[in-house]
């Protein structure tokens, strides 16, 4: 206290009003020396201050010889000692500021004449603060940043979010999070030491997930399952919050390999394998894509001919290109593949079949002609055992042949209850359609688990702040509210999407429908891709703390970013939504004819358009804005134009003498521009619908605000094409843009509780997230 004072007794009375300007001056180093001499002409010049004044401000304002440190802070020690005494109104300038400190060096008495006020102005304005907040920053802090933190109310149960994106499965799901939430099965930064042993590890961990009867749900019960596809995809998406290894060791074996069989096998075929499969028993793997064809599953080289001779299969690899490659399972531990080839019997091609075929005996040595290599180290995913698999001629029994589409009869002739080979393909692959269902879904609980870690860690993290004020929660601000919070409605729109085509697909009798087989491309690549630009936010939110192991980000960065190319590439699936689009006809799907498809939807897209437009004049009215109906419009126009738009041009081409591919080649970027259309369109969509199922009184309007502003940040993303096709105009666009950020405002107390909502047990968040 004697030190303090004895630095204020080196302050003139006469410079107190000044205090706070002189201090600003020197100690944040506002002025240049050039600045500060004219300050100084500027004190000198002032005719109605005295001359005292004048002398004591030149001295504080020489250029040639700044205040030393103890100085300097002595004009602080007045300020801060002089601040119980203000009065109640906080100063709203420097002007203000210097006025109040004069009335208590003069015992509350209004400083006399206008020379005061004009020097303290003239000071403020050379000084080019905002003054409020820096009249703030020179007085005391009035309240602790441990302490200034308020009570925290929710304004719903997270836990009745929980219950509504569960839906059917919550108490399936719950089991399956408590268990690799556990020390032995949930993802340790450890793992990525030694690559032999997290194989071996996330191998046991699978062991563990078969010994509780998961792997098997989606097979009869005579072979350990409960014939229920949706809780088969439920513990998958499930997984997907935990190690990322482990969820794609599990989805190949029991939905790749155990899938396969049972989807394209037969009687015969389920009971010699599949309670094997979903015991771990017999360990498989899923050989369907080749190094030089990837995608092209039509295309592919491996051959199995049938020999009548020996009733048997020759399987072969005819070249390298031919080499399945990135099989799950196959580096180590599988020891049987479902192997897609071309069939020849009686040396005609049959087109592409599925078969088993045996790679190890039960020591775990490769069998005869079988010839495998390991993928080495990947970009993630390293828990898992991938590998290259080549035939030299490998011999299997007639009876592999998975025959459930196409078989060899006993007198070596080709049979197939299905004509048309390129029918019988798509048949064939449209069973397969669970594959890319599951992997939306798990791509989804990759993204909400790196929102939980980013919000939570944003909502705590506390950086900057009002000068003189505690520092405030980086959530706080605007930049990171957008960046965070539209991400979040984005997944909550997608989990009420992903969860309704859930139900489609495990409640269809017989093989899925081309709308279902459409939906599931365009969630698993819109999906995917969310993931992959979502967790990269979540990790730049998180800092240099999300670039640590330790923080799970960039384990799942790494291990999703592959999602968005197996199971078909995302660029690949848009196209196939693009032609389902194009056609209402089952047999035309996939194929690049469009002959049959051109009239229909260009006659109807040119219709609709006419006849409808969803924007009400130039309206930017909140209710409007906010309106569901609004945002559903808005984007269902999109579509049709894209899709009339897209039908014109496809014709005007083939008109013109070119085939359908190049045809289609050329309209590309259309197309798939259209395909995210549709698939954005249906996400809104399906997000009201999830909006209109909320019962819980608190929640509905918290997913209300979440709905609102997920519909407008779709319109928001594309802006820039509304506005070309005079959609919007300049008014409308800035109104969205402003309405996004209220919502973000909004929405910003419900944060922590909307990702609370994932239900995402606390051991599976990284602890700067707890």
């Amino acid at each position: 206290m004697a030190e303090i004072e004895a630095r204020k007794a080196d302050v003139e009375d006469v410079i107190i009003p000044f205090a706070p300007a002189l201090y600003l001056a020197w100690a944040d180093g506002r002025l240049q020396p050039h600045e500060i001499h004219a300050v100084r002409q500027l004190a000198s010049g002032l005719p109605d201050l005295p001359h005292d004044t004048k002398a004591a401000l030149d001295g504080w304002l020489d250029p040639e010889r700044p205040p030393e440190p103890d100085r300097l802070r002595a004009l602080l020690d007045v300020v801060r000692d002089a601040a119980p005494r203000l009065r109640d109104d906080a100063p709203r300038s420097l002007t203000e500021l210097g006025e109040a400190l004069a009335r208590v060096r003069d015992d509350g008495r209004e400083p006399s004449g206008p020379a005061l006020r004009a020097a303290l102005e003239a000071f403020e304005a050379a000084l080019g603060v905002a003054g409020a907040e820096a009249a703030r920053a020179l007085l005391p802090e009035t309240a602790d940043v441990a302490t200034s933190e308020p009570a925290k109310t929710l304004a719903f149960d997270p836990l009745a979010l929980n219950r509504l994106l569960d839906a059917d499965h919550y108490a399936l799901r719950r089991e399956v999070m408590r268990l690799i939430a556990t020390p032995e099965l949930r993802p340790d930064v450890a793992d990525a030491a030694d690559t032999h042993a997290y194989r071996e590890r996330t191998l046991e961990r699978c062991r563990r997930l078969a010994a509780h009867g998961y792997g098997a749900l989606g097979f009869p019960e005579e072979f350990g399952g409960r014939h229920d596809i949706g809780a088969a995809i439920a513990v998958f998406e499930t997984l997907g919050y935990g190690d990322l290894s482990l969820l794609v060791k599990f989805g190949v074996q029991f939905g790749l390999f155990g899938g396969s069989i049972w989807q394209l096998g037969t009687r015969r075929h389920h009971e010699q394998w599949l309670r094997d499969v979903g015991t771990l028993a017999l360990p498989g793997c899923f050989a369907m894509s080749e190094t030089g064809h990837g995608s092209n599953v039509r295309d592919l080289r491996t051959t199995a001919t049938f020999d009548a001779a020996t009733n048997s299969f020759v399987v072969h690899s005819p070249d390298r290109d031919a080499w399945k490659d990135y099989i799950g399972n196959a580096a180590l531990h599988g020891r049987a593949a479902t192997v897609f080839a071309q069939l020849e019997v009686g040396g005609q091609r049959q087109g592409v079949h599925a078969f088993v075929v045996p790679l190890r005996d039960e020591a775990g040595q490769l069998l005869p002609g079988i010839h495998i290599e390991d993928c080495g180290l990947k970009h993630g995913l390293n828990g898992v055992d991938n590998g290259r698999i080549a035939f030299d001629r490998v011999r299997i029994p007639r009876d592999n042949l998975l025959d459930r589409f196409g078989g060899v009869r006993d007198d070596g002739t080709y049979q197939s209850p299905i004509a048309s080979p390129t029918r019988r393909f798509f048949t064939m692959l449209s069973t397969l359609v669970a594959g890319r269902v599951s992997i939306a879904a798990a791509s989804l609980s990759a993204a909400k688990t790196g929102l939980a870690i980013a919000v939570r860690y944003a909502d705590r993290r506390r950086q900057f702040g009002p000068e003189g004020e505690p520092e405030v929660p980086i959530l706080d601000y605007l930049t990171m509210q957008r960046r965070l919070l539209p991400r979040v409605a984005e997944a909550i729109a997608l989990d009420f999407a992903i969860s309704d085509l859930v139900t489609q697909y495990a409640g269809r009798a017989g093989p899925p429908s081309q709308e279902i087989e459409a939906l599931a491309a365009g969630f698993k690549a819109q999906a995917s891709a969310f993931a992959a630009t979502t967790l990269h936010d979540c990790r730049q939110a998180c800092g240099g703390q999300g670039y640590l192991a330790q923080s799970r980000l960039p384990a799942l960065i790494a291990d999703t970013d592959i999602f968005t190319t197996f199971e078909g590439a995302n660029t690949v699936l848009l196209q196939l939504v693009t032609k389902g689009l194009l056609t209402d006809y089952r047999e035309q799907f996939g194929e690049l004819s469009l002959w049959g498809a051109l009239r229909y939807v260009g006659g109807r897209a040119a219709n609709e358009l006419a006849a409808w437009n969803p924007v009400t004049g130039r309206r930017t009215d909140r209710a409007h804005l906010r309106d569901p109906a609004f945002h559903a419009g808005v984007l269902r126009w999109r579509e049709e134009r894209l899709l009339g738009t897209l039908a014109r041009r496809l014709k005007r081409r083939i008109d013109d003498g070119e085939d359908s591919f190049a045809a289609l080649n050329a309209c590309q970027d259309h197309a798939v521009a259209l395909a995210r259309a549709h698939v954005e369109r249906r996400i809104v969509e399906r997000m009201n619908d999830g909006l209109g199922r909320c019962e819980d009184a608190r929640l509905r309007p918290v997913l209300e605000l979440v709905a609102a502003l997920h519909g407008l940040d779709r319109i928001e993303g594309d802006q820039g094409w509304f506005l070309e096709k005079g959609l919007l105009e300049g008014a409308k666009a800035r109104a969205i843009r402003d309405e996004v950020n209220a919502l973000c405002v909004e929405l910003r107390p419900h944060a922590v509780a909307l990702v609370e909502g994932f239900g995402i047990a606390t051991e599976l968040l990284p602890e700067i997230a707890r």
